[in-house]
């Protein structure tokens, strides 16, 4: 016994010296056998012989579900086999081929409409795949995964009625849904999510019929006079261009005698200026971005329910996912989707990508026209490929000529304030940020965020907060937050302390979502394991209220919370921890946490992440197929 625990300790005091893994408490480190026996065998002890099976099939799971191995570079699923060819491509943090489900492929079959609706009259007939039985639709249901409805408890009724997963709390014994009229009542001309694209817009901008004038007014003087005469609205002067042809001019006639001028608006109540009167840029919405926390635009993991939790902990700023102005303008119901707002993000943005003046500036009119947001950010640092090529992303930063008459001709249809995010530069030791930074405020943008690497870093190599610093000298008095690395209230307070106005927050809010709060209570928040599971808890309230409470919404809530879980495993506890703070660019060893569910959460194997899914959303169905978009191989 002796020789073997030495053995053991010295593994282990070899474990942790290893360069670039966080250094973990002796007693707490454990070997990858050790650490997936003892959650399995726990597993197994509290499910019983159900999950034994599962057990038994991983060794017959794809490879690329398996947890990645220490330190040994990722290939690309196509190069995996491949072997033999010496120029094999390594993972750059995407899973480029993994499998696409789509959550209706769960459900075999559905209830029809007419089946719930007396009024409504199926179209289809005997051809109808749809169940018209209840009780038979019933019977062939999976089984409720919990007796109460959140939605039903939070506004007096569910929607989804016999098809929602908790449809027990709310359905009679002769199939029918239940309804509190008090709750129903209070939640009267409330507005929960704003932003939706209705189907009269969306018909609109497929027909191409929505007219955007003061983006073919900014346009019209780009194409015909080449920057010499482009419209500003400064002051108590607003400046348009002047058309070339007298005969375009329009000509007020006169009104008739005794006929009254039509508001051009629709008014219950009488007609303020507001109603009526554009704002000028010197009466522009201004926000106070200072001193703010600023949760970054996430692409997949920053959706609502995400950010609403972020909200509860202390993000001040929000922002929508990154949005194509071409798929806005096409009426696209997913990109309009990432432009939605729930009332408690009380300073939201939305990001848009593309790489063109005239759809740029047409977006940003529509969205100016149609939604409710406090500013626009462009995204001008994306580093993937398909953005970058055809010029958007951080190719704008080299184009800065269109770069220019975009952030302009946003600007002349925006009421609202508009921001850029940019990254040093291009390729790693070429830094051309400083160089826009100058051009940027005299363009008139409100706000600028940089991204403390380059587009050929993406994330190998630690931000640069030297250069954030000198950015943000040269961008005063425009405010510049920085972004980059940020895990803990200290790299927050260093990071203040380079003179930016704000700090972004993006990686460090997927790992752990309650660092807002401990940065400004200023401290380290040893979080336990079912403080986690309860934020679990309610990111699956919030995505059963968003994405809806029958099969479809389940598995679509379950398939992000487990692309969450994907940067989450990467937390260690602050008290197993033998130097505080952790920092991003370390890799957790194996450990065993100080009790069951804190060693699960520690796990970065898929098959862990699907458990810890299963007990707030009840087991996947039989065909459940799961592979992260982000590999946790970003430490490298």
């Amino acid at each position: 016994m002796m020789e073997a625990s030495a053995e053991g300790t010295a593994e282990r005091a070899t474990h942790a010296a290893v360069k670039g893994e966080a250094a973990i408490k002796q007693e707490f480190l454990t070997t990858k056998d050790q650490f997936h026996g003892y959650l399995d065998t726990e597993w197994q002890g509290s499910k019983g012989e159900k999950n034994s099976e599962k057990c038994t099939l991983e060794e017959k799971k794809d490879p690329f579900v398996e947890e990645p191995e220490c330190k040994k570079p990722k290939l690309d699923p196509e190069d995996e086999t491949k072997s033999e060819k010496p120029d094999k491509k390594r993972f750059r943090g995407q899973n480029k081929s993994r499998p696409h489900t789509k959550p209706n492929t769960y459900e075999e079959k559905r209830l029809c409409l007419s089946a719930i609706q007396k009024d409504y009259h199926c179209r289809f007939g005997d051809k109808c795949t749809f169940y018209h039985d209840v009780g038979e639709y019933m019977a062939s249901k999976p089984a409720d995964i919990g007796e109460r409805c959140y939605v039903y408890d939070t506004f007096g009724k569910c929607e989804y009625g016999l098809a929602c997963r908790f449809a027990k709390a709310h359905t009679t014994a002769d199939f029918k849904t239940l309804e509190k009229a008090d709750l129903v009542k209070a939640c009267e001309g409330r507005t929960v999510v704003k932003n939706s694209l209705g189907k009269d817009l969306q018909y609109r901008l497929r027909k191409r019929s929505v007219t955007f004038a003061k983006s073919e007014e900014y346009l019209k003087t780009l194409s015909n006079n080449k920057d010499k005469q482009e419209p500003q609205r400064n002051g108590d002067v607003c400046t348009a261009a002047v058309s070339a042809d007298p005969k375009e001019e329009k000509q007020e006639e006169p009104l008739p005698a005794g006929q009254d001028v039509q508001p051009p608006v629709k008014t219950v109540g009488p007609l303020t200026d507001a109603d009526v009167i554009k704002l000028r840029p010197c009466e522009k919405k201004t926000v106070d971005f200072r001193d703010k926390l600023y949760l970054a635009p996430l692409t997949t993991c920053g959706n609502l329910p995400f950010r609403r939790v972020c909200k509860r902990f202390g993000a001040d700023i929000t922002c929508g996912e990154m949005a194509m102005c071409t798929n806005l303008l096409q009426g696209h119901q997913s990109e309009w989707a990432l432009l939605k707002r729930h009332e408690s993000e009380d300073l939201f943005g939305v990001q848009v990508e593309g790489c063109f003046p005239d759809t740029m500036t047409r977006c940003a009119e529509l969205i100016n026209s149609h939604t409710d947001v406090d500013f626009v950010d462009i995204n001008s640092g994306c580093p993937i490929d398909l953005v970058y090529k055809k010029g958007g992303g951080c190719g704008l930063m080299t184009r800065t000529r269109k770069f220019e008459q975009i952030i302009k001709g946003m600007n002349y249809v925006l009421d609202v304030p508009l921001t850029v995010k940019i990254r040093t530069g291009v390729q790693e030791k070429s830094n051309i940020a400083h160089k826009l930074i100058g051009e940027m405020k005299n363009w008139g943008v409100s706000m600028i965020t940089l991204h403390g690497r380059s587009r050929e870093q993406r994330y190998t190599k630690l931000a640069d907060w030297d250069y954030i610093s000198e950015c943000a000298k040269a961008a005063s008095p425009v405010p510049l937050f920085g972004n980059g690395d940020i895990l803990s209230y200290e790299d927050a307070m260093k990071a203040r302390e380079t003179g930016v106005s704000g700090v972004m927050i993006a990686r460090g809010a997927l790992i752990k979502p309650w660092i807002f709060t401990e940065i400004k209570e200023s401290r380290h928040w040893d979080i336990s394991s079912g403080e986690r599971l309860d934020i679990l808890k309610d990111f699956t309230n919030f995505g059963l209220e968003h994405w809806g409470s029958d099969t479809r919404g389940v598995e679509k809530t379950r398939s992000f919370m487990l692309e969450w879980l994907s940067f989450m495993c990467r937390y260690i506890p602050v008290g197993l921890l033998e130097r505080v703070p952790q920092k991003i660019n370390e890799r957790p060893p194996y450990y065993m946490g100080r009790n069951y569910l804190e060693s699960l959460m520690a796990s970065q194997y898929v098959e862990d992440w699907i458990r810890i899914s299963e007990m707030l959303l009840g087991p996947v169905p039989k065909n459940f197929n799961f592979l992260p978009k982000h590999k946790a191989n970003s430490y490298k």
